[in-house]
């Protein structure tokens, strides 16, 4: 089994490249859903108004992909789906949970005149939802190829009760005892 942090690290990588892939095909989407939203250019007018903005933004766009990749590699083993399905969904959930913030970035982000209206705009919000299933779709399979399930296949029950320090299988149970006397 994979160590946390090693695991964590590669998280963040398939976190990196899904972001990257986010941030690159922003203009398709743009023409697709007709909004000139930008998540590269929200997060970087937060740090700038000059021509710097574009660097800052998808510094911070990576860097937020990196953190929540690392922080994937944790969660989705536990998470009760199929392999195929926790990255989409955890991507879906991201958006559902932050969507709300469009209110006050609406309001109060430093850019707000450069920005386009986000909350209340369906268009908007569809164009988010994809990019969310997008990213999750990538960073699920990525970060499952990167980080792969230990298989047991080939390993005998008696080995894997072994491994666990639960003793010999024999022991688990009078039936088996029973069997083999």
């Amino acid at each position: 089994m994979p160590t946390t942090r090693s695991q964590a690290a590669r998280g963040a990588v398939a976190g990196v490249v899904a972001a990257g892939i986010w941030a690159l095909q922003q203009p398709l989407d743009q023409k697709l859903f007709g909004v000139r939203y930008d998540d590269t250019e929200l997060l970087g007018k937060l740090l700038t108004r000059g021509s710097a903005w574009p660097a800052a933004g998808t510094a911070l766009h990576l860097l937020n992909g990196a953190a929540f990749g690392a922080v994937y590699s944790q969660v989705a083993p536990r998470l009760p789906l199929p392999g195929w399905a926790r990255g989409p969904a955890v991507g879906l959930l991201e958006h559902l949970a932050s969507w709300p913030l469009t209110l006050v970035s609406d309001k109060r982000h430093p850019a707000r005149g450069d920005l386009p209206a986000l909350a209340g705009n369906p268009r908007a919000f569809a164009q988010a939802t994809w990019r969310h299933v997008l990213f999750g779709t990538i960073l699920g399979e990525l970060e499952r190829r990167l980080n792969p399930p230990v298989e047991h296949e080939g390993t005998s029950a008696e080995e894997l009760a072994r491994a666990n320090w639960h003793g010999d299988i024999q022991h688990a149970s009078p039936a088996v005892v029973r069997q083999q006397s």
